[in-house]
């Protein structure tokens, strides 16, 4: 079991992969050479899909909402173009799983498998679907399965965010430690998000120690990493460092498109006694949640229910979200998340029923 302290400080990988803003202006010059043949038409299916893969990652770096739908709809016109192609679908699966349409991404899967695409390949986008969907016995089965049958740094890495996610820290920090040491890649991204899925783990375990130090080398690995910058600033404000936490957050709300920074900016700022600069964020969170949850509403209800609970201060909207979350995914987040709303509910209730007697009273 490693200490949460090495996380990402081993320099034997660091020197090797490549710089994490160099990575990032690699990946935009990759997705400039491929655009223009792609919005031409003259590209292969190879290079769309690709292509579609490279938006995706540049909108989990960044924070870009629109990047994954630009990947929505060029993986829509691909599957539209090559239907007889089962790498089509897999393309196609990949982003409605990133919207939580699953259910279409599982068919979508099946629509491959049909095709006689790999089936290390369908094998393992159910898994992550099923992970998502909190089916964690299949997931896992399909993974271990797939880690035993070829050891590789993908297929051990994808059980370190499965075991995190079961709450088995224990499995996470060893499966962590073993595709450490099996990567020979150059990409820093890979590690980034290994480092980010430790953060997640730690946060979600109250270990806020160890989780700024999974957080910060993640960010150290991509500087533009907004999840892991975000996250940062949550547990930085849990620890009491307000004014970190508050700048990291500040870029984020103007550079992202994603609405999460401008909630949890208003939250803090409004714990603070900063009300004025809060109620300014959450105006333009609550806006935005409203507009994505109408345009997506499996992929934001988590999101913006967690957002009305909090700065919003609309548990009867939160509760609403909730359960609509909990129908799309039976996690123990989601379950979590529905459970609070119904206690906020219950305590609003009894709020307004002590309102009420004591006006009686008065009258």
């Amino acid at each position: 079991m490693i200490a949460a302290t090495h996380l990402g400080g081993s320099c034997d990988i660091s020197v090797l992969v490549t710089d994490g803003t160099i990575a990032l202006l690699n990946l935009q010059a990759q997705i400039d050479g491929l655009q223009p043949d792609v919005s031409l038409g003259h590209a292969t299916i190879e290079s769309r899909v690709a292509l579609i893969e490279l938006f995706t990652l540049r909108g989990l770096v960044l924070g870009h909402i629109a990047d994954y739908q630009q990947a929505g709809e060029m993986a829509e016109k691909l599957v539209h173009d090559a239907i007889a192609e089962g790498t089509a679908f897999v393309a196609r699966a990949r982003t409605r799983a990133v919207f939580h349409r699953f259910a279409d991404a599982l068919e979508d899967v099946d629509r491959a498998e049909r095709l006689s695409l790999d089936a290390e390949i369908t094998n393992r986008e159910r898994a992550a679907i099923f992970q998502a969907l909190g089916r964690y016995e299949e997931a896992l089965a399909i993974r271990e399965e797939a880690a035993d049958r070829r050891a590789s740094f993908e297929n051990v890495a994808a059980l370190v965010g499965l075991h995190a996610e079961r709450g088995d820290i224990d499995a996470a920090e060893r499966m962590y430690a073993e595709s450490r040491r099996r990567y020979r890649g150059v990409s820093p991204f890979p590690l980034a998000f290994l480092d980010f899925q430790l953060g997640l783990m730690w946060m979600n375990k109250g270990r806020l120690d160890d989780a700024r130090t999974a957080f910060d080398a993640a960010r150290r690995r991509v500087p533009a990493y907004a999840p892991a910058e975000g996250h940062l600033a949550e547990v930085e404000a849990e620890l009491g460092d307000i004014e970190s936490a508050v700048a990291r957050l500040y870029s984020l709300a103007v550079s992202s498109d994603d609405p999460d920074y401008a909630a949890q900016l208003a939250r803090i700022l409004g714990a603070s006694g900063r009300a004025h600069e809060s109620r300014h964020w959450c105006r333009l969170a609550a806006a935005r949640y409203d507009e994505l949850v109408a345009c997506h509403p499996e992929a934001f209800a988590d999101h913006a229910a967690e957002f009305w609970l909090a700065a919003g201060a609309n548990p009867d909207k939160a509760l609403k979200l909730a359960r609509m979350n909990v129908a799309v995914r039976r996690t123990p987040r989601a379950y979590d998340l529905l459970a609070q709303a119904v206690s906020a509910n219950d305590v609003r209730g009894e709020r307004q029923a002590d309102f009420g007697s004591e006006a009686a009273e008065k009258n």
